[in-house]
């Protein structure tokens, strides 16, 4: 990959070769490597079998967990905060799993609507709860710094599955909690 890197700052009409891009090829492949790590990890170990029994199925949320991503149209960072809920069905999984699950899948080439799609799906799959519920807020460079350029501009993405989806009390609960401020 330093070799394409290298190649692509001729093509911008820079010179490789000086002191401040020497290193320049070896940091992106670094970098890059780094923001797409998603590709070359296994869900289930994410998960790693930690489910635990409970008798409660009340509603389970994480809320702002922060996340970034490279959008897949001009490899250009997305980022801003995942909400995920689930209503258990005789077991929880640890509570570090969904932010885990939402760094799984930010560290690809993305876009936000697949990613909240994503979450929720593997929230599904893996935890078998009565239903999941995603929101993401996301600010995205590829509208930032070009293109329309709105700096204040936000997106907003849900995917509800289950009775997040089919019942519209728990939809209205989970999304009622996202406007609480949780802060003591």
């Amino acid at each position: 990959m330093e070799t394409l890197i290298k190649q692509l700052l001729i093509e911008l009409g820079e010179n490789p070769e000086r002191d401040g891009l020497k290193d320049t090829p070896g940091r992106v492949d670094k970098s890059l490597r780094f923001l797409t790590k998603g590709y070359h990890q296994d869900l289930k170990e994410v998960f790693n079998d930690a489910f635990f029994p409970i008798a409660s199925e009340e509603m389970v949320i994480v809320k702002e967990i922060e996340f970034y991503s490279l959008c897949e149209h001009h490899m250009l960072p997305f980022f801003g905060v995942c909400h995920v809920a689930y209503l258990p069905n005789k077991k929880v999984v640890g509570i570090s799993k969904l932010p885990r699950v939402v760094e799984y899948y930010s560290r690809r080439l993305q876009i936000q609507e697949q990613l909240t799609s994503q979450i929720a799906e593997a929230v599904r799959d893996h935890v078998h709860p009565h239903g999941v519920g995603v929101v993401i807020e996301a600010q995205h460079f590829c509208m930032m710094m070009r293109g329309v350029e709105k700096q204040r501009s936000k997106t907003v993405t849900s995917a509800m599955l289950g009775v997040f989806k089919s019942d519209p009390k728990t939809r209205s609960e989970f999304l009622e909690l996202l406007r609480h401020d949780s802060r003591y």
